[in-house]
């Protein structure tokens, strides 16, 4: 059956869309009407799935993918006929026995092997990358309430590595400047946030990062001081969603003109 018109400036992808943030970002946007591509690790397992196909609108307008980070063109399919791409998937953990290959090389290889499944598609007019304060907060350098962290903030290798959560806040910064440097060189147009820890109300049925630390600390697991700034998930999705709109608005208005 042939699209109609205007079909293919409502089609979006999201990477890794079983998680927390990923789930609210498809939910929002089956809500707004959008068809929407969006993979997980395994099609077969249901509590990656079940969550999703659940969602009001997804009978009609979703599109599940198996995809894995580290398997080259293993993002092909999902992107096809996208406008506009939410790279979400990535691990969140904070340390491992081996945090090269269950932790940095999740994040920077799989960044770019989406990137690459991108740079293969002409529709796509942004992608929208999730990120972390992780990567730009450690930089040395002096943060005041006039400050403003841009795309040349990257947190340093020292300020990583006093980090407690080194691993990831090392995953995070690299994924984003491989990101950067990938985008600037094909052309792409890219968007990155950096949230903070995100809480909220749950889409899918597993407990995510943010909520396991709260939980944490109301239940006395945690007794050391604990510094952190909190988002909700709904505003963070919708903050994700509202990027992806403004760009395909953009475009729309200046072909008309």
């Amino acid at each position: 059956e042939r699209e109609r018109a205007g079909e293919m400036e409502k089609r979006v992808c999201v990477t890794g869309a079983s998680g927390f943030i990923a789930s609210w970002v498809v939910k929002l946007l089956l809500q707004r009407g959008y068809i929407v591509h969006a993979t997980v690790r395994s099609l077969k397992d249901p509590a990656k799935t079940e969550h999703l196909v659940s969602l009001n609108g997804a009978k009609e307008r979703l599109h599940l993918f198996e995809a894995n980070l580290m398997d080259e063109g293993s993002f092909d399919s999902a992107v096809q006929k996208c406008h506009g791409v939410f790279h979400i998937a990535s691990p969140v953990k904070m340390d491992s026995p081996n945090p090269q290959e269950d932790i940095i090389d999740p994040a920077v290889k799989g960044t770019l092997n989406v990137l690459n499944s991108c740079a293969k598609v002409s529709s796509i007019r942004r992608v929208i990358l999730s990120s972390s304060t992780a990567a730009v907060l450690r930089t040395g350098r002096p943060l005041t309430k006039e400050t403003v962290v841009d795309e040349t903030w990257f947190s340093t290798l020292e300020g990583c590595e006093a980090s407690p959560i080194k691993w990831y806040a090392l995953s995070k910064t690299m994924a984003e400047a491989a990101a950067w440097k990938f985008v600037e060189e094909k052309g792409i147009d890219m968007v990155s946030i950096n949230p903070a820890i995100v809480i909220g109300p749950f889409v899918q049925q597993s407990l995510n990062y943010g909520a396991s630390v709260i939980l944490g600390l109301i239940n006395g697991l945690k007794s050391e001081p604990i510094n952190f700034l909190l988002i909700s998930g709904f505003q963070y999705s919708f903050t994700h969603m509202h990027i992806c709109i403004s760009v395909s608005f953009f475009h729309n208005n200046y072909r008309a003109g």
